[in-house]
């Protein structure tokens, strides 16, 4: 099981322009959810995303996302991806 850093960017609104907009800055957005607290927005670094999309036991790794300073331990509960370019386009985060 590996384990896996995110270094993420704290994002402002919720929403398809939003997300459309984080896109455009070249940046992927996700959410942080569960744990009985509120979701938290964010935004990943595309390179830093399929460096670790392509290791085989990614569903399954103890994953640490950065925000603000604080530490989230989350596992990856899915992950959305382009159609035509088979880019992910948005990534749903579980806390542990």
């Amino acid at each position: 099981m590996s384990e896996i850093t995110f270094k993420a960017l704290k994002r402002e609104k919720a929403g398809k322009g939003a997300a459309r907009a984080c896109r455009r800055e070249g940046r992927v957005p996700a959410v942080i959810y569960g744990g009985k607290k509120d979701p938290v927005l964010v935004s990943l670094d595309p390179v830093e995303l399929e460096k670790a999309l392509n290791l085989a036991d990614f569903y399954s790794s103890s994953i640490t996302v950065e925000v603000d300073g604080k530490e989230h331990k989350v596992v990856c509960q899915d992950v959305q991806f382009h159609p035509v370019t088979d880019m992910p386009i948005h990534v749903d985060f579980m806390r542990k």
